[in-house]
């Protein structure tokens, strides 16, 4: 399961064998994975599986996916889009394609002049809920199909959480989010566990946050409240809050925050 060595287009990998598990008859082509490399000479060694919004409900794949992918790999860092299966399939089947999407995205590094120990995650609204646990959730065990990707470590060396949905059970939560994840009448059990600010420790990855204190879907609560969680604990936290901006506009007219990501990635290995 290697990406072709000369080509720097963007390829569909498969990432699972033959069917992946749990599968149900909702999934469709999903889960899908798409690799971007960048070209030889502007290389950093650093790749990031991006997961696109979509309140677990879908995926806003264009938009919080691929135009990302080619933003990294212009900045020299490989990318991969995981479309993640989704509502009506309901947890832990997001958080298991994300893991299998991270190991994948580690084992390709070493035929492409990349560091296994720089691949990192980012995502969007749900899709950053799914990023933020993927760095906080242990293993799902349903996921090891006894391959070679078993041995692959699945956690992520950074994160970027972009207009996040972190708490499964405040009032600033996005609920929408949490009943298509776990249902309609969810344990709140389960959806405390999954609360990112609650799951943090110490041995949590470096993360990067950017919220707007305009978001009216998933407000910006969200992003403050997993910034104080992480600092409380001692891990690096880079948060960006800006004024103005509608939940989900992506990297709409090339807003900054795609450069200061850039900028964060770089920095973390200097």
């Amino acid at each position: 399961m290697k990406a072709h060595p000369s080509l720097n287009l963007p390829q569909v990998l498969p990432l699972w064998g033959d069917s992946p598990p749990l599968a149900s008859d909702a999934d469709g082509e999903f889960p899908r994975f798409t690799y971007y490399l960048p070209s030889d000479e502007y290389r950093t060694g650093a790749s990031v599986l991006i997961l696109p919004g979509g309140g677990y409900g879908g995926v806003s794949t264009p938009k919080e996916g691929h135009r990302l992918a080619m933003l990294l790999s212009a900045y020299g860092v490989a990318g991969a889009v995981l479309e993640y299966r989704h509502s009506p399939q309901r947890h832990p089947v997001p958080l298991m394609d994300a893991q299998r999407g991270l190991r994948f995205l580690r084992s390709l590094a070493s035929s492409h002049e990349l560091d296994s120990d720089r691949v990192g995650v980012m995502g969007f609204s749900a899709g950053g809920h799914l990023a933020g646990s993927l760095a906080t959730q242990p293993e799902v065990t349903e996921g090891r199909v006894s391959d070679e990707l078993d041995a692959v470590s699945w956690k992520p060396d950074f994160a970027a959480l972009l207009y996040p949905v972190v708490s499964l059970t405040e009032s600033w939560s996005h609920f929408g989010s949490r009943n298509n994840l776990l249902g309609e009448t969810p344990d709140m059990a389960v959806a405390e566990a999954l609360s990112i600010e609650k799951a943090v420790t110490a041995d949590t990855c470096p993360m990067f946050l950017f919220h707007t204190q305009e978001d009216a879907a998933v407000p910006v609560q969200n992003s403050l409240s997993l910034a104080e969680a992480l600092t409380a604990v001692g891990v690096e936290v880079e948060l960006h809050v800006y004024a103005k901006g509608k939940h989900g506009f992506g990297l709409d007219r090339n807003h900054p925050w795609g450069q200061l990501l850039t900028d964060w990635i770089e920095g973390l290995n200097a």
